[in-house]
Order: structure tokens, then sequence, then C-alpha cells
């Protein structure tokens, strides 16, 4: 056996799901076909969601010095045309910086915010600050301008056959685990022969990024994030040089045809200094994978699932994935995940792929709506008047739908133990804390200043409020292996805020049981939400002793 887990694919999902399994304690190799990361800004927001899972990682701080300074804004501007000072401001969406939603998020601690602001960081940004803690980790492997060729597995191994992209050298490599992260092309969903599910082709968009210090030009009032005209948008990466261009192909041209030059002119109603750096058409898709995986083969990020940047949920549900398969992949190379753990991935995650899938059509739809309530002309005021008063009345969910981004849960996932109560309301819109089992644990500060998710370990961990004996619970644990810390709560707003005295915790955050007191029969919790089905398919070792 060459290495644990081979992951294919060194963009932003494969890239954490490396540096999760390091967490835990795995080696992996991390092939990227590419030769360097990339030159196409393809998401511009790691959400808080992301951002809190991260922070497990300890990457947080090398990314928001890579991303926009944190004292800088979210707004969000609808225009009439073109940059500021051209057209006519229509509505502003305005929101914090990420300075003052930590600030916000000390003063409320009602738990409805996540323990990390979102970043503003584009993906060129992003993918070198990653790589760069990579490097520096001795049991990550990344290789770039290697791609993979083919697969074969059986119930030991998996035998992967890559290759240089220029095509000097080839190499065989035997791992236990091959995850696919390569992306919407993904040669590991092929040769599992697994298909796309949805809408593909759903618009045709123009891509131009380039480079610009005009501020006089792009930011003369102070930073904005998103500048929206019903001829396309464009999204400031840095608040200083980087900006990019999404516009829909001009209607009866040919995407070949289109000069980014000039289209960027026109769109901007002006003239300024700019280099042009990327300029290319593209088409986005609303697709979920039939499959998740199967055996020792498993996928995560655009392999399984491509949506509309709307809501900018892309990347973003990506990170839940690397750190959900993460986690698992880890616990069954360690010993003490079951056979029915790395099946819960696809049972967990694919819910929330289809889930954000139809966020993001919403999000879309309404865009739509505001594009086809647009005046004939840019010289009718009253006419933008009206405009703006039904962008204010259609609000701006694409940025707001912190359901969607913090609040989804695993209902009905195999290894959740229930606790009999029914599932609270689910709106997209808006997250109500909850403990309820299957959700993610609210972010609270405690008395003592910490954030609650600080406490928790790098395995389960035990929440305990009451004071209760933890041994029978520690003893299971001991047994099976199964790394857990337990955490003893005396905040008495906290812990209310719990619901429940006695709370399980999953390495990622989410609830995985909660009650009143110890069941009976501790190891028979442990074995459910570890994957051994209660133990019905086979015994669990006394004590694993496998190592990646």
């Amino acid at each position: 056996m060459d290495v644990p887990v081979l992951i294919a694919g060194g963009g932003p999902v494969g890239m954490i799901l490396s540096l999760e399994l390091a967490h835990h304690g795995v080696r992996s190799i991390l092939i990227e076909r590419n030769p360097t990361t990339t030159r196409h800004p393809k998401m511009d927001l790691t959400n808080g969601r992301s951002m809190e899972l991260l922070a497990r990682l300890g990457v947080v701080d090398i990314l928001r010095a890579a991303g926009v300074p944190s004292g800088n804004c979210f707004d969000i501007v609808r225009v009439s045309h073109g940059l500021p000072g051209v057209g006519k401001e229509l509505f502003r969406f305005a929101y914090p910086s990420p300075d003052e939603v930590r600030r916000m998020s000390r003063e409320t601690n009602d738990g409805t915010l996540t323990r990390e602001p979102p970043l503003r960081i584009s993906q060129i940004l992003l993918e070198p600050a990653l790589l760069e803690v990579i490097r520096q980790n001795p049991i990550i492997d990344a290789r770039f301008g290697w791609t993979v060729q083919s697969f074969e597995q059986d119930e030991d191994s998996v035998r992967v056959a890559i290759s240089e992209t220029d095509g000097t050298a080839t190499e065989t490599i035997e791992c236990a685990y091959l995850a696919g992260c390569d992306g919407g092309g993904s040669n590991v969903r092929r040769g599992l022969g697994i298909k796309y599910e949805g809408d593909f082709a759903v618009g045709s968009f123009y891509m131009v990024h380039f480079r610009s210090d005009a501020l006089d030009a792009l930011q003369p009032d102070g930073p904005w994030w998103h500048w929206l005209t019903n001829a396309g948008g464009m999204v400031a990466q840095n608040d200083r040089d980087l900006w990019t261009l999404h516009t829909p192909v001009p209607e009866g041209m040919a995407p070949e045809s289109v000069d980014p030059h000039a289209l960027l002119r026109n769109w901007a109603g002006r003239d300024f200094d700019f280099e042009i750096l990327v300029a290319n058409p593209w088409t986005p898709h609303m697709v979920v994978a039939e499959r998740y995986g199967e055996g020792r083969v498993w996928m995560a990020g655009d392999s399984v699932h491509q949506f509309m940047p709307t809501g900018g949920y892309g990347m973003n549900t990506g990170v839940g994935d690397a750190v959900d398969l993460g986690w698992k992949l880890a616990a069954v190379i360690h010993g003490w995940g079951g056979p029915a753990l790395l099946r819960s991935y696809e049972e967990e995650r694919r819910p929330i792929a289809i889930q954000n899938r139809a966020a993001s059509r919403r999000h879309l739809d309404v865009n739509i709506a505001i594009w086809s309530a647009s005046p004939a002309t840019t010289d009718d005021d009253k006419a933008w008047d009206h405009m703006a008063e039904e962008i204010e009345r259609l609000g701006n969910a694409e940025n707001e739908s912190w359901g969607i981004e913090h609040g989804y849960r695993y209902a009905g996932s195999p290894i959740i133990a229930p606790d009999g109560t029914p599932e609270p309301p689910f709106d997209p819109d808006s997250y109500r804390p909850t403990t309820w089992p299957g959700a993610r644990l609210p972010h609270y500060y405690l008395e003592d200043g910490n954030a609650l998710h600080d406490l928790l370990g790098p395995g389960f961990t035990l929440i305990n409020c009451r004071g209760a004996d933890t041994g029978p619970l520690e003893d299971a644990a001991a047994q099976m292996g199964l790394p857990l810390k337990i955490v003893g709560l005396h905040d008495p707003k906290v812990c209310a805020a719990m619901e429940r005295p006695l709370l399980l915790v999953r390495p990622d955050q989410h609830v995985a049981w909660r009650g009143t007191e110890l069941p009976a029969d501790c190891l028979a919790l442990l074995r459910r939400v570890t994957g051994w089905q209660s133990g019905l398919e086979r015994e669990i070792p006394e004590r694993s002793h496998a190592r990646a």
C-alpha cells in the first residue's frame, strides 16, 4: 500500500480534504492536472460555515491575510447601468465587514451567527494560500501536473494509474481509498459510470477578469463587493486592483467572437485603464450526481454537484463535502469507523446539494425577475424608481440565506441517533439555533470569553452541562479506540441554549446525540454514530491499532 488516500483534484475541495485528513493523522497524495493553482476567479466568497470548519484546521489567519481586509464591507449594489457615477444607484444591500460581524457576535451572543465571519477571497488567492499550508505539512504529498488515467478497486485497495499531463511519466499508486475532487469533467466520476441529474447549460455568460488600480472609476466612494446591472455584474476581488465582470453573451453573437475589451468598456459606460488577465465564455449547470461513490472510491465538490453561482454555494458546499468525507475516511482508516460510515457520506451530503441547488435556482429566478422589470431606456427616472421599489420588495436572499448556509441538518442520517422529538421547521432564509440531532452545534461565547466551538476536540466531544458521570461513555470509546473529549460546561445561559444537558458532537461540529442522561448501553450509541450499525455487521475490535 503506497498511501491511505489518493486525492484526484487539487482545487479548494481537494486541498481542504487533504488538510482534513492530515488533521486526523492520515497521509494522502494530492494530484492536480494543472501545473499551478488556478488563474480563473471561480469563487469569491468563503461563507461563515466554511470558515468555522476551516478554523478547525488552523488555516483561518492565513486565508484572511490573503483575502479582502477584514474592515471592508460586503455591500451588494444594484444600479441602472455602468460603473459608479455613470448610472443611477437603485438599491444598496449593506452588509457588515468581518470585523463588525465579530463584534456583533460577541454583543448579541444569541447563537444565530457563525464562529467565524465570512471571507471575501478570490479562488486565485485562496488556492495559493491553501497550497502554502499543504507544502508545509509532512503527511501531504502534493503533485501538480498529474492526472488520473484509470483505476480499479477490490475489497482491499484501489490501484490508480496516474500520468503527468505532459506525457513524460506514468505511475501506478495503490491506496486504501480514492477521492475524486477533480471537477465537473471528473475522470473519477466517469470511471465509476455515474451521471449528473438536473439541468445543463442554464445560461451563456462571458467572464472578463482584469487588473486596474483606477479606483476613481471603480470605487470612488469606497468599497463594494458586487456591482449589479441588468446587463451583468462586477465583482471586486480585493478592493484594490483585481476585478471580474460576468455578463450574458451579447444576443446574436457567438461567444468566440466577443471582444472582451469592448465588452468591458460598453458595460462600464466609460473608459478607464485596465489589463485583461483572463477572458472566456462559461456555461453554468444545475446538476447533482446520481451517486457520490461506491466501495473505496468517493467524490466531493464539483465532481458531484454544479450550481449557478447565485448564492455562492458551489465551493462552500464542497467544503462541507470535504470535511464530512475526510473525518469518515480517517475514522475507517484508524479502525473505529464502521462499514456504514462511508455510505452515510452520500446519505448526508447529497440531500444538502439538492437543497442548495434549489436555493441557487430560487436566487436565479429573482435575478431574472429584476432583469425582466428593467426599463427599456436609461433616462426614464420614474420607471427606474419603480424598479428600485421592486428590488427592495424582492430582497436579497441570495446573500442572506442563513438556513442554507449554516442551518442545514443531516435529518434521517443512519449515523445520527434521534431523540424522538420532531424536526424543527427549516427556513432556508433564516437560522434558528437548535441542537436537534443532525444539526450543527450553534456558536456561543462562554462567560470566560472562549467560544464553545473552540473547546471541541478533533474527534467526538461530549458536552456535559450536568456534571454527570461520563465514565461509561469513556470506557466504551476506549474499547473502540474512538477519540473522545469531555467538555464540562458551567455557563447557565449556554447550557440552557444546549436544550439538553448532554450532547455528543461529531468531528464536523454536528450533533450526533443528545439526552438528559447517558444511555444504558453507551457502546451501542457509539456503534451507531460511527457506522457499525449497532454492531450487526461484525464485532468492533477491543482496541484499534490501524494507523495511516
